[in-house]
C-alpha cells in the first residue's frame, strides 16, 4: 500500500495540511468601514468644538426659549440623619421636608452623590440648598443653587421623578 507524500506545510501558504487556511484575518472592507466610522466621528466631534455645527440645545436652554415658568418651585437642603437616612429641609422655613430611610433614598442619593463632587473640588459646602422646580414644559430639574448644576429629573424615568416631584408637595 503506497501512500501519496505530504507536502511539509509552507509559510507562505499557512495551511495546515487540510486544505484550509487558519491565518486569522479582517476583510479589507470591514476595515475600510470602520476606518471610515472612526473618522466621521472625529470630524464630527471636531467640527462641533471648534463651533462650526452647533451643539443640540440643554433642556434648560429650550425652556428659555420656549418662555417656560415654574409651576411650583421649592428651595430644599438635603443632608445625612441618624441610620442612613436622607433629611430634606424646606431651606426657606427650615422646616422637614420629609425623612427617607436607606431603603427609599438611593435615586437621591445618587443625584446629590453627582452634585456633591462638583461641591467637593471648588470647595463649596455640601448644605448649600437646591431649587427643585416644576416646569410648565412638564418638565422637573433640581438645580444646585451653588454651582449653577442642573439636573433634569424626568430623565431618570417616571419612578424616579416621582420622588422628587413628591417633595414639592
Amino acid at each position: 500500500m503506497t501512500t501519496a507524500p505530504h507536502s511539509a506545510p509552507s509559510a507562505a501558504n499557512n495551511y495546515n495540511g487540510h486544505g484550509h487556511s487558519h491565518e486569522n484575518t479582517v476583510p479589507k472592507g470591514a476595515l475600510v468601514m470602520a476606518c471610515g466610522v472612526v473618522l466621521v466621528t472625529l470630524a464630527l466631534t471636531s467640527a462641533t468644538q471648534l463651533g462650526w455645527i452647533a451643539p443640540s440645545p440643554s433642556a434648560s436652554e429650550v425652556r428659555s426659549a420656549e418662555a417656560a415658568t415654574a409651576l411650583s418651585s421649592r428651595v430644599l437642603q438635603f443632608a445625612d440623619g441618624p441610620k442612613g437616612t436622607v433629611v430634606v429641609t424646606d431651606a426657606t422655613s427650615g422646616a422637614t421636608v420629609h425623612v427617607y430611610g436607606e431603603e427609599g433614598s438611593g435615586f437621591i442619593r445618587g443625584v446629590l452623590r453627582g452634585m456633591g463632587r462638583e461641591r467637593q473640588k471648588r470647595s463649596i459646602p455640601m448644605l448649600a440648598p437646591y431649587e427643585l422646580n416644576h416646569w410648565s414644559d412638564g418638565s422637573l430639574s433640581l438645580t444646585d443653587t451653588a454651582t449653577n448644576r442642573i439636573v433634569e429629573l424626568g430623565a431618570f424615568g417616571p419612578t424616579n421623578r416621582t420622588t422628587f416631584e413628591a417633595l414639592l408637595k
